[in-house]
C-alpha cells in the first residue's frame, strides 16, 4: 500500500469513527431525554446489541475467529465508560456531555503519552493549548453551570475511555479484539439490569435509539477506531478526539434542538484549529 493511500485510510476512518462517537452522545440524549428509556436499559440493549453486531460480522469475515479472548482491561474500561456515559446523560446536554467526556480522555491520554515519552514538539504543545482553550471556553462561567454529579459520572467515563483507547493501540485484529470486549461485557450488563429491574421503562424509539447506538455508533464505530489507532501516535489520538464534542454540539442543535451560539462558533474554530496544528506537525514529521 503507497503512503498517500495509507494515510487516506487513516484519515477517512479515523473521520468516520469521530463521527459514530458524537452520535452516541446524540443517540443518548435523545432516548433519555423525553424518557424513552431508562439509563441502565439502554447501557444493557447498547451493550448486547453492540455485540451482536460485531459478532455477525466476524462470522462473516471468518467463523473461526468468533471466540472470547478475555482482555480484562479493555473489557472493564469498556463497560466502565458505557455504565458512566449513559447515566451523566440524564442531566447532561449533548455538547456538554461531550466536552467533559472527551476533556478527561485527552487528559488521560495524553498523561499516558508523556509517560511513554512519545515526542511532541513545541508546534503541537501550542496546537493542544488553542483546541484546551476551545473546550474551557465553551464551559466558562457565563454558559450554565452542568450538574456536579453528572459531570463526574462523565469525567470517570472519559477516564475510562481514554484508558480504552491506549489499550486498543496494540490491536492486531480490532474487528475481533472489539468483538471480544463486548461480549465480554454481556454478562455484566445482565447482571446490571436485574440490580435496576424495578427501575425499567422502555419503549419502542428507546429501544432503536439503542440499538443504533450498540450496533452501528458503538459496535461498528469502535471497530473502525481500533482499527486507525495503531496508526496514530497516542498523542494524535487524543488530540483527534476533541473534534467530538463540536461534532455533538452540532448534532445537538440539529437533532434535540439545542442553541447554537457565538460561544460554540468560537469554541469551534479555536479546538479544530489546534487540532490543525497538531496534524501539520505530525505529517511534517
Amino acid at each position: 500500500m503507497s503512503e498517500t493511500l495509507s494515510r487516506t485510510l487513516t484519515i477517512g476512518t479515523t473521520f468516520v469513527a469521530l463521527v459514530a462517537f458524537a452520535a452516541n452522545s446524540v443517540l443518548c440524549r435523545m432516548a433519555l431525554l423525553d424518557a424513552n428509556i431508562d439509563a441502565v436499559s439502554f447501557t444493557v440493549v447498547r451493550i448486547v446489541s453492540g455485540a451482536i453486531t460485531l459478532a455477525v460480522l466476524v462470522v462473516l469475515r471468518n467463523p473461526a475467529l468468533l471466540r472470547v479472548r478475555p482482555d480484562w482491561a479493555a473489557g472493564s474500561a469498556l463497560f466502565t465508560y458505557m455504565v458512566l456515559f449513559c447515566f451523566a446523560y440524564i442531566a447532561l446536554g449533548a455538547g456538554i456531555g461531550a466536552l467533559v467526556l472527551f476533556g478527561f480522555v485527552q487528559l488521560t491520554m495524553m498523561s499516558i503519552a508523556l509517560f511513554q515519552k512519545e515526542p511532541f514538539p513545541p508546534l503541537a504543545w501550542f496546537g493542544v493549548a488553542v483546541a484546551v482553550a476551545g473546550v474551557v471556553y465553551l464551559v466558562s462561567p457565563g454558559a450554565e453551570a452542568p450538574d456536579a454529579v453528572a459531570s463526574v459520572q462523565m469525567a470517570g467515563a472519559g477516564i475510562a475511555w481514554g484508558a480504552y483507547s491506549v489499550i486498543g493501540r496494540g490491536s492486531k485484529n480490532p474487528l475481533q479484539d472489539t468483538a471480544s470486549n463486548f461480549l465480554l461485557c454481556v454478562p455484566f450488563a445482565l447482571i446490571l439490569m436485574v440490580l435496576f429491574w424495578q427501575d425499567q421503562v422502555l419503549t419502542a424509539k428507546g429501544l432503536a435509539l439503542a440499538v443504533a447506538s450498540g450496533a452501528l455508533a458503538s459496535g461498528c464505530g469502535y471497530a473502525i477506531w481500533f482499527r486507525a489507532l495503531p496508526l496514530l501516535t497516542t498523542a494524535r489520538a487524543s488530540i483527534l478526539q476533541l473534534s467530538v464534542p463540536i461534532i455533538a454540539s452540532l448534532g445537538g442543535v440539529m437533532f434535540l434542538s439545542e442553541a447554537i451560539t457565538g460561544r460554540l462558533i468560537i469554541a469551534s474554530v479555536l479546538v479544530l484549529g489546534g487540532i490543525a496544528l497538531v496534524l501539520r506537525d505530525q505529517m511534517q514529521r
